[in-house]
Protein backbone atom coordinates (compact mmCIF):
# COMPACT_ATOMS: atom_id res chain seq x y z
CA UNK A 1 0.00 0.00 0.00
CA UNK A 2 1.43 3.13 -0.75
CA UNK A 3 1.55 6.30 1.09
CA UNK A 4 -0.19 9.58 -0.23
CA UNK A 5 1.96 12.76 0.53
CA UNK A 6 0.31 15.82 1.30
CA UNK A 7 2.98 18.51 -0.10
CA UNK A 8 5.06 18.41 -3.07
CA UNK A 9 8.91 17.40 -2.00
CA UNK A 10 12.20 18.18 -3.91
CA UNK A 11 11.23 15.43 -6.36
CA UNK A 12 8.45 16.13 -7.24
CA UNK A 13 9.42 19.80 -7.75
CA UNK A 14 12.16 18.50 -9.53
CA UNK A 15 9.57 16.48 -12.13
CA UNK A 16 6.91 19.23 -12.85
CA UNK A 17 10.01 21.76 -13.89
CA UNK A 18 11.31 19.21 -15.92
CA UNK A 19 7.73 18.00 -17.63
CA UNK A 20 6.52 21.69 -17.53
CA UNK A 21 9.39 22.91 -19.34
CA UNK A 22 8.54 20.06 -22.39
CA UNK A 23 4.89 20.71 -22.34
CA UNK A 24 5.76 24.30 -22.98
CA UNK A 25 7.89 23.67 -25.96
CA UNK A 26 5.61 20.92 -26.73
CA UNK A 27 2.97 23.35 -28.33
CA UNK A 28 5.66 24.59 -30.59
CA UNK A 29 6.19 21.35 -31.73
CA UNK A 30 2.48 20.58 -32.32
CA UNK A 31 2.22 24.11 -34.13
CA UNK A 32 5.19 23.86 -36.38
CA UNK A 33 4.14 20.74 -37.44
CA UNK A 34 0.61 20.80 -38.15
CA UNK A 35 1.01 22.37 -41.83
CA UNK A 36 2.94 19.37 -43.00
CA UNK A 37 0.88 16.79 -40.99
CA UNK A 38 -2.49 16.97 -40.04
CA UNK A 39 -3.90 18.25 -36.72
CA UNK A 40 -5.51 14.86 -35.89
CA UNK A 41 -3.56 12.42 -37.31
CA UNK A 42 -0.90 14.06 -36.04
CA UNK A 43 -2.33 13.20 -32.87
CA UNK A 44 -3.27 9.58 -33.81
CA UNK A 45 0.26 8.79 -35.00
CA UNK A 46 1.43 10.11 -31.44
CA UNK A 47 -0.80 8.27 -29.08
CA UNK A 48 -0.21 4.73 -31.35
CA UNK A 49 3.21 4.78 -30.59
CA UNK A 50 2.66 5.74 -26.93
CA UNK A 51 0.50 3.32 -26.43
CA UNK A 52 2.91 0.58 -27.95
CA UNK A 53 5.63 2.18 -25.94
CA UNK A 54 3.57 1.84 -22.63
CA UNK A 55 2.44 -1.85 -23.53
CA UNK A 56 6.22 -2.60 -24.00
CA UNK A 57 7.44 -1.00 -20.76
CA UNK A 58 4.95 -2.48 -18.65
CA UNK A 59 5.44 -6.12 -20.42
CA UNK A 60 9.23 -5.57 -19.31
CA UNK A 61 8.68 -4.31 -15.80
CA UNK A 62 5.77 -6.64 -15.07
CA UNK A 63 2.77 -4.18 -14.75
CA UNK A 64 -0.64 -5.46 -15.37
CA UNK A 65 -2.60 -4.10 -16.97
CA UNK A 66 -5.82 -6.13 -17.74
CA UNK A 67 -6.43 -7.36 -14.05
CA UNK A 68 -10.19 -6.95 -12.73
CA UNK A 69 -9.74 -4.18 -10.20
CA UNK A 70 -13.14 -2.11 -10.74
CA UNK A 71 -11.23 1.10 -12.74
CA UNK A 72 -12.51 -0.08 -16.16
CA UNK A 73 -15.76 2.40 -16.39
CA UNK A 74 -14.00 5.00 -14.66
CA UNK A 75 -10.46 4.53 -16.93
CA UNK A 76 -12.48 4.31 -20.32
CA UNK A 77 -14.34 8.12 -18.81
CA UNK A 78 -10.88 9.27 -17.99
CA UNK A 79 -9.36 7.95 -21.56
CA UNK A 80 -12.56 9.88 -23.48
CA UNK A 81 -11.74 12.65 -22.06
CA UNK A 82 -8.18 13.26 -22.36
CA UNK A 83 -9.04 12.02 -26.18
CA UNK A 84 -10.93 14.77 -26.41
CA UNK A 85 -9.05 17.51 -24.89
CA UNK A 86 -6.49 16.42 -27.51
CA UNK A 87 -8.49 16.41 -29.94
CA UNK A 88 -9.55 20.37 -29.15
CA UNK A 89 -5.39 20.91 -28.52
CA UNK A 90 -4.64 19.95 -32.22
CA UNK A 91 -7.79 21.15 -33.75
CA UNK A 92 -7.24 24.72 -31.96
CA UNK A 93 -3.44 24.81 -32.95
CA UNK A 94 -4.97 24.84 -36.51
CA UNK A 95 -6.74 28.69 -35.85
CA UNK A 96 -4.54 30.41 -33.10
CA UNK A 97 -1.21 30.73 -31.73
CA UNK A 98 0.82 28.30 -29.55
CA UNK A 99 0.97 31.45 -26.94
CA UNK A 100 -2.76 31.83 -26.66
CA UNK A 101 -4.13 28.22 -26.60
CA UNK A 102 -1.57 27.54 -23.22
CA UNK A 103 -3.35 29.87 -21.88
CA UNK A 104 -6.45 28.79 -22.24
CA UNK A 105 -5.39 25.36 -21.93
CA UNK A 106 -4.10 26.24 -18.47
CA UNK A 107 -7.51 26.99 -16.87
CA UNK A 108 -7.26 23.30 -16.15
CA UNK A 109 -6.32 24.42 -12.31
CA UNK A 110 -9.64 25.99 -12.11
CA UNK A 111 -12.15 23.26 -12.59
CA UNK A 112 -9.75 20.61 -10.32
CA UNK A 113 -9.51 23.61 -7.47
CA UNK A 114 -13.38 24.07 -7.44
CA UNK A 115 -14.73 20.08 -8.58
CA UNK A 116 -12.14 18.44 -6.53
CA UNK A 117 -12.53 19.27 -2.94
CA UNK A 118 -16.25 18.22 -3.58
CA UNK A 119 -15.15 14.72 -3.87
CA UNK A 120 -11.60 14.44 -1.60
CA UNK A 121 -12.12 16.93 1.36
CA UNK A 122 -8.39 16.76 2.02
CA UNK A 123 -7.31 18.56 -1.49
CA UNK A 124 -9.67 21.18 -0.02
CA UNK A 125 -7.32 24.80 -0.11
CA UNK A 126 -7.34 27.63 2.33
CA UNK A 127 -7.72 31.25 1.61
CA UNK A 128 -4.25 31.65 1.28
CA UNK A 129 -3.88 28.71 -1.18
CA UNK A 130 -6.97 30.62 -2.61
CA UNK A 131 -4.82 33.17 -3.27
CA UNK A 132 -1.93 32.12 -4.43
CA UNK A 133 -4.11 30.67 -7.38
CA UNK A 134 -5.23 33.72 -8.43
CA UNK A 135 -1.89 35.18 -8.69
CA UNK A 136 -0.65 32.65 -10.66
CA UNK A 137 -3.10 32.95 -13.34
CA UNK A 138 -3.32 36.74 -13.14
CA UNK A 139 0.37 36.24 -13.95
CA UNK A 140 -0.44 34.08 -16.88
CA UNK A 141 -3.21 36.73 -17.82
CA UNK A 142 -0.81 39.46 -18.06
CA UNK A 143 1.53 37.79 -19.75
CA UNK A 144 -0.66 37.52 -22.56
CA UNK A 145 -2.88 40.40 -22.48
CA UNK A 146 -1.02 42.49 -25.20
CA UNK A 147 -2.46 40.02 -27.90
CA UNK A 148 -5.98 39.86 -26.30
CA UNK A 149 -7.42 42.81 -28.12
CA UNK A 150 -5.97 41.56 -32.22
CA UNK A 151 -6.64 38.90 -34.02
CA UNK A 152 -2.82 38.47 -34.34
CA UNK A 153 -3.92 34.51 -35.53
CA UNK A 154 -6.09 35.17 -38.26
CA UNK A 155 -9.80 34.98 -38.54
CA UNK A 156 -10.66 31.64 -37.28
CA UNK A 157 -8.71 32.60 -33.78
CA UNK A 158 -12.13 32.67 -31.67
CA UNK A 159 -12.81 29.23 -33.16
CA UNK A 160 -8.86 28.18 -31.75
CA UNK A 161 -9.63 30.06 -28.51
CA UNK A 162 -12.86 28.36 -27.98
CA UNK A 163 -11.23 25.14 -28.51
CA UNK A 164 -8.41 25.97 -26.13
CA UNK A 165 -10.97 26.33 -23.87
CA UNK A 166 -12.43 23.41 -23.88
CA UNK A 167 -9.34 21.45 -23.93
CA UNK A 168 -8.28 22.89 -20.56
CA UNK A 169 -11.96 21.92 -19.29
CA UNK A 170 -11.41 18.30 -20.14
CA UNK A 171 -8.28 18.49 -18.85
CA UNK A 172 -9.45 19.38 -15.47
CA UNK A 173 -12.15 17.06 -15.52
CA UNK A 174 -9.94 14.15 -16.49
CA UNK A 175 -7.54 14.98 -13.01
CA UNK A 176 -10.77 14.64 -11.01
CA UNK A 177 -11.81 11.52 -12.59
CA UNK A 178 -8.87 10.27 -12.03
CA UNK A 179 -8.68 11.29 -8.36
CA UNK A 180 -12.08 11.00 -7.05
CA UNK A 181 -12.64 6.95 -8.05
CA UNK A 182 -11.04 3.72 -8.00
CA UNK A 183 -8.26 5.12 -10.52
CA UNK A 184 -6.76 6.94 -7.95
CA UNK A 185 -4.96 3.59 -6.42
CA UNK A 186 -4.69 2.67 -9.61
CA UNK A 187 -0.56 2.24 -11.09
CA UNK A 188 0.26 5.34 -13.13
CA UNK A 189 0.84 2.85 -15.91
CA UNK A 190 -2.36 1.51 -15.63
CA UNK A 191 -4.12 5.04 -15.10
CA UNK A 192 -1.71 6.33 -18.30
CA UNK A 193 -2.85 3.52 -20.34
CA UNK A 194 -6.62 3.73 -20.25
CA UNK A 195 -5.87 7.31 -21.63
CA UNK A 196 -3.83 6.75 -24.42
CA UNK A 197 -5.04 3.99 -25.52
CA UNK A 198 -8.60 4.87 -25.77
CA UNK A 199 -7.13 8.37 -27.76
CA UNK A 200 -5.10 6.08 -29.86
CA UNK A 201 -8.33 4.78 -30.72
CA UNK A 202 -10.74 8.00 -31.07
CA UNK A 203 -7.97 10.19 -32.83
CA UNK A 204 -8.19 8.09 -36.19
CA UNK A 205 -11.83 7.99 -36.50
CA UNK A 206 -11.99 11.75 -36.00
CA UNK A 207 -9.20 12.10 -37.94
CA UNK A 208 -11.49 10.28 -40.75
CA UNK A 209 -14.34 12.20 -40.34
CA UNK A 210 -12.96 15.35 -40.90
CA UNK A 211 -11.47 14.45 -44.20
CA UNK A 212 -7.61 14.41 -43.32
CA UNK A 213 -5.35 12.83 -46.03
CA UNK A 214 -3.17 10.04 -43.81
CA UNK A 215 -0.12 9.56 -45.25
CA UNK A 216 3.54 8.31 -44.02
CA UNK A 217 5.70 10.25 -46.23
CA UNK A 218 6.99 13.56 -43.91
CA UNK A 219 10.10 15.55 -43.62
CA UNK A 220 12.43 14.34 -40.72
CA UNK A 221 11.34 17.13 -38.96
CA UNK A 222 7.97 16.38 -39.03
CA UNK A 223 9.20 12.82 -38.13
CA UNK A 224 11.56 14.59 -35.45
CA UNK A 225 8.68 16.41 -33.56
CA UNK A 226 6.59 13.26 -33.93
CA UNK A 227 9.23 11.26 -32.55
CA UNK A 228 9.67 13.77 -29.45
CA UNK A 229 5.93 14.17 -28.76
CA UNK A 230 5.14 10.71 -28.24
CA UNK A 231 8.66 9.37 -26.68
CA UNK A 232 9.29 12.01 -24.24
CA UNK A 233 5.78 13.87 -24.15
CA UNK A 234 3.07 10.91 -24.29
CA UNK A 235 4.94 8.57 -22.82
CA UNK A 236 7.87 10.08 -20.34
CA UNK A 237 6.64 13.30 -19.11
CA UNK A 238 2.57 11.43 -18.83
CA UNK A 239 3.69 8.53 -16.92
CA UNK A 240 5.15 10.54 -14.69
CA UNK A 241 2.08 12.82 -13.99
CA UNK A 242 0.36 10.08 -13.26
CA UNK A 243 2.50 8.52 -10.94
CA UNK A 244 2.59 12.45 -9.28
CA UNK A 245 -1.20 12.41 -9.38
CA UNK A 246 -1.26 9.32 -7.62
CA UNK A 247 1.34 10.50 -4.45
CA UNK A 248 1.02 13.85 -4.52
CA UNK A 249 -2.03 16.34 -3.75
CA UNK A 250 -3.61 16.69 -7.36
CA UNK A 251 -4.40 21.10 -6.77
CA UNK A 252 -1.01 21.64 -5.60
CA UNK A 253 0.32 19.98 -8.90
CA UNK A 254 -2.16 21.47 -11.10
CA UNK A 255 -1.41 24.86 -9.75
CA UNK A 256 2.44 24.39 -10.56
CA UNK A 257 1.80 23.65 -13.71
CA UNK A 258 0.98 27.31 -14.42
CA UNK A 259 4.47 27.65 -15.20
CA UNK A 260 4.22 25.62 -18.63
CA UNK A 261 2.59 28.57 -20.62
CA UNK A 262 5.52 31.08 -19.23
CA UNK A 263 7.83 28.59 -20.05
CA UNK A 264 6.33 28.36 -23.26
CA UNK A 265 6.91 31.97 -24.03
CA UNK A 266 10.38 31.92 -23.08
CA UNK A 267 11.26 29.12 -25.39
CA UNK A 268 9.63 31.31 -28.20
CA UNK A 269 11.88 34.02 -27.20
CA UNK A 270 15.14 31.59 -27.71
CA UNK A 271 13.23 30.05 -30.42
CA UNK A 272 11.72 32.40 -32.47
CA UNK A 273 13.40 35.33 -31.51
CA UNK A 274 10.44 36.49 -30.08
CA UNK A 275 11.19 39.53 -27.44
CA UNK A 276 10.84 39.31 -23.41
CA UNK A 277 9.25 42.27 -22.38
CA UNK A 278 8.84 43.82 -18.57
CA UNK A 279 5.16 42.43 -18.92
CA UNK A 280 6.71 38.67 -18.85
CA UNK A 281 9.13 39.04 -16.01
CA UNK A 282 6.15 40.47 -13.67
CA UNK A 283 3.97 37.78 -15.22
CA UNK A 284 6.52 35.52 -14.05
CA UNK A 285 6.84 36.86 -10.75
CA UNK A 286 3.30 36.52 -10.29
CA UNK A 287 3.24 32.82 -11.26
CA UNK A 288 6.71 31.93 -8.61
CA UNK A 289 4.95 33.87 -5.73
CA UNK A 290 1.31 31.93 -6.44
CA UNK A 291 3.37 28.53 -6.84
CA UNK A 292 4.66 29.53 -3.11
CA UNK A 293 1.46 30.36 -1.67
CA UNK A 294 -0.62 27.28 -3.04
CA UNK A 295 1.92 24.76 -1.38
CA UNK A 296 2.55 27.07 1.40
CA UNK A 297 2.24 24.50 5.15
CA UNK A 298 -0.31 25.55 7.79
CA UNK A 299 1.08 25.01 11.24
CA UNK A 300 -2.23 22.93 11.76
CA UNK A 301 -1.26 20.97 9.27
CA UNK A 302 2.44 20.73 9.87
CA UNK A 303 2.01 19.36 13.37
CA UNK A 304 0.60 15.80 12.83
CA UNK A 305 3.13 15.53 10.34
CA UNK A 306 5.74 15.94 12.13
CA UNK A 307 4.00 13.71 15.11
CA UNK A 308 3.21 10.86 12.84
CA UNK A 309 7.19 10.86 11.75
CA UNK A 310 8.06 10.71 14.95
CA UNK A 311 5.42 7.69 16.13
Amino acid sequence: MFQRKEHLDTLAVSLLLACCAFWGFQQILIKVTVPEVPALWQASLRFIGATALLGLWCAVRGVPLFQRDGTLGAGLLAGLLFAGEFACLYLGLRDTTASRLTVFLYTSPFVVALLLPRFVPAERLRTVQWAGLVLAFAGVALAFAEGFVNQVAGPHQLRGDALALAAGTLWGLTTLVIRSSRLATASAEKMLFYQVGVTALVAPLLSALLGERWSFAYSGMAWGSLALQTVVGAFASYLAWMWMLRHYPATRLSSFTFLTPLLALVLGAVLLNEPLTVQLMVALAGVAVGIVLVNRKSAVAAAPQGARRRA
